[in-house]
C-alpha cells in the first residue's frame, strides 16, 4: 500500500490524532503500538486512519498489517520518528498509531449480548486507567461476559487503559458511563446477583456459588466501596489475608475473585 508522506506538524491528520489522543473526540479512540493495532484490526474495529513511522513501514511485520488494510477506505500516512513523537502518547513512540471507531455499548445492546448465566465485572469509580485495563484483560481471560464502568471511572478506551487491556477492550462488551444505582437496578431486573468484596465481609469468596448469574463489583483503589454502596450488593465476600496486609490492589483482587468464578464454572 502506498502511504502519503507527511512532513508538517500542522498537518490536518496529525492535528486530529492529537485531538483524539487528548480525549477531545468522543466517537474515536487512539490506538498505539503494532500489537495493539493488530488486535484492533483483527477484532473488526472500524479503522479511520493510520500513521506509521518511516522506519517501521519498511519492516515486514508492519507490511503484513498494512496489506490487510489495503482494500479499506482509510487514510495511511508515513512520518519521521520526530513527527511520530509529536503525536505519540508514550515517551518512546511505538512506531504506529491508529484512529478507530469507539466501541459503543448502551444498556440495551449490552443486555442483548449476555449469555444465560452471565459473569460481569462492575468497575465503580475506578480512576486508575492502568487498573481498569488490567481488570478488563483479566475479565476476558477468566471468561467474563462483559464489563460495566460506572460514572467517574477511568475511560476503558483511553490510551493507557487500552495498553493495559492489550486488545481485550476490543472484544468484550463494555458498557460505560452508567450510574451505580442504575446498574444495581439493571442487575436486579435481569436476575443477576451482585457481589462485592469488603474487608468486613463475613463469607469467604470461595464459599458462594459463582455458577449463578453474577456481577462482581470492584470499588475505587484508595477508598473502596462506601458502606451505602456495599449495602446495595446482594452478597459481600472477603479475601482472607495473612500478616499485616490490610488490602490488595484492586486488579489483583478482581483476578482472585474472577478465577474462583472461572474454577466453579468449568463444570457448567
Amino acid at each position: 500500500m502506498k502511504a502519503e508522506v507527511i512532513i508538517s506538524r500542522d498537518n490536518s491528520l496529525l492535528r486530529r490524532v492529537r485531538a483524539v489522543r487528548d480525549g477531545k473526540v468522543d466517537d474515536t479512540i487512539f490506538v498505539e503500538g503494532l500489537r495493539l493495532c493488530e488486535e484492533a484490526v483483527h477484532s473488526g474495529l472500524p479503522i479511520e486512519a493510520v500513521v506509521i513511522s518511516e522506519e517501521l513501514a519498511r519492516k515486514e511485520k508492519a507490511g503484513v498489517l498494512l496489506n490487510e488494510l489495503d482494500d479499506l477506505p482509510i487514510r495511511i500516512a508515513s512520518v519521521s520518528e520526530g513527527l511520530l513523537g509529536s503525536i505519540s502518547y508514550t515517551k518512546t513512540p511505538q512506531g504506529i498509531i491508529m484512529l478507530a471507531k469507539r466501541p459503543c455499548w448502551d444498556a440495551d445492546r449490552f443486555e442483548a449480548s449476555l449469555s444465560r448465566t452471565p459473569l460481569l465485572v462492575v468497575m465503580n469509580s475506578l480512576n486508575n486507567p492502568v487498573n481498569v485495563g488490567a481488570i478488563i484483560r483479566t475479565a476476558e481471560a477468566a471468561g467474563a461476559s462483559g464489563v460495566i464502568a460506572t460514572t467517574n471511572s477511568a475511560d476503558p478506551f483511553s490510551p493507557k487503559s487500552l495498553r493495559g487491556a492489550m486488545g481485550s477492550a476490543f472484544r468484550l462488551a463494555i458498557w460505560t458511563g452508567a450510574n451505580y444505582a442504575d446498574v444495581i437496578s439493571w442487575c436486579a431486573k435481569n436476575q443477576i446477583e451482585t457481589v462485592c468484596a469488603d474487608v468486613e465481609g463475613e463469607t469467604d469468596y470461595t464459599n458462594i456459588d459463582w455458577t449463578k448469574p453474577r456481577a462482581l463489583i470492584m470499588g475505587p483503589e484508595s477508598t473502596g466501596l462506601t458502606p451505602d454502596e456495599v449495602a446495595l450488593a446482594n452478597t459481600v465476600v472477603k479475601i482472607p489475608m495473612h500478616g499485616q496486609v490490610e488490602s490488595l490492589n484492586v486488579g489483583v483482587a478482581a483476578a482472585i475473585l474472577l478465577y474462583e468464578a472461572a474454577r466453579q464454572r468449568r463444570s457448567m
